[in-house]
């Protein structure tokens, strides 16, 4: 099962998270690529860093907003949000290919994650940007999105994504960031229930019920309370139930 975080989201003397610590646990790094979060140096350190402990570099593409980090949905034409994500893409990738790596994969950030999961405007600009960019890269996003399905349309290969540390409704969306129970903080719980989506491909909601959760790769959020002691639970966790961390790329 691939553990992937997003990693290089601080910016100029602003840091957000332990990317060093949590490059030691993760096997995907989803790197921001300056419009949410992230500067160049931040973005050349980060592929340097996870060059260097082999873990796989994805790019993390977002609204340009640093002021709201990328939450706040913006209303984009389809080509103009088509090419700045082609130009994240680009940035990232040149610091990937100065550092022995590269770009393996995309995963949208934030606001732009959720509209992508339903609106087929943003999504069909995604597509679009990984297709004309490298047809080869992996989309990660929800099962069963309208990015999911438009991906898999252009015949890109589509990663489905679960989150360990985040409450998910009945329906198999996660709560809102906004509600009060969004986040699961406990590490022990955070940890069973990435045990329960690598083996049994399902997740508990809020209101108890069972949910499918087809994934193959569990997001650990870097900026959650305890973060880097919940994920290395998390891995240690899945190598005990016999289930061996490592990249979907």
């Amino acid at each position: 099962m691939d553990l992937n975080a997003d990693l290089g989201e601080g910016f100029g003397i602003w840091r957000l998270g332990d990317d060093q610590a949590l490059l030691d646990l993760i096997t995907s790094a989803n790197v921001a690529c300056g419009f949410h979060g992230g500067d160049p140096s931040i973005m050349h350190r980060i592929c340097a860093d996870a060059a260097e402990r082999g873990v796989v570099v994805g790019a993390q593409v977002g609204y340009r907003d640093l002021a709201g980090f990328g939450r706040r949905h913006i209303a984009y034409g389809f080509a103009e949000l088509r090419d700045e994500v082609i130009y994240q893409l680009g940035a990232l990738d040149a610091f990937c290919r100065l550092t022995g790596t590269r770009v393996r994969y995309l995963k949208p950030h934030g606001a732009l994650y959720h509209a992508a999961a339903c609106d087929e405007a943003q999504a069909a600009a995604l597509v679009a940007a990984v297709s004309g960019y490298d047809h080869e890269l992996p989309v990660l996003c929800p099962a069963g999105s309208v990015l999911a399905q438009l991906a898999v349309g252009a015949g890109l290969r589509v990663v489905a994504e679960g989150f360990a540390d985040r409450n998910y409704l009945p329906n198999g969306s996660l709560v809102p960031r906004s509600a009060a129970n969004a986040l699961v903080t406990d590490p022990e719980e955070v940890a069973a229930r990435a045990v329960r989506m690598a083996s049994e491909r399902a997740v508990v909601a809020v209101d108890g019920s069972i949910v499918p959760c087809q994934v193959e790769s569990i997001c650990l959020h870097g900026d959650s309370p305890g973060a880097v002691g919940s994920a290395a639970l998390v891995r240690a966790a899945l190598i005990d139930a016999g289930i061996t961390p490592m990249p979907f790329a």
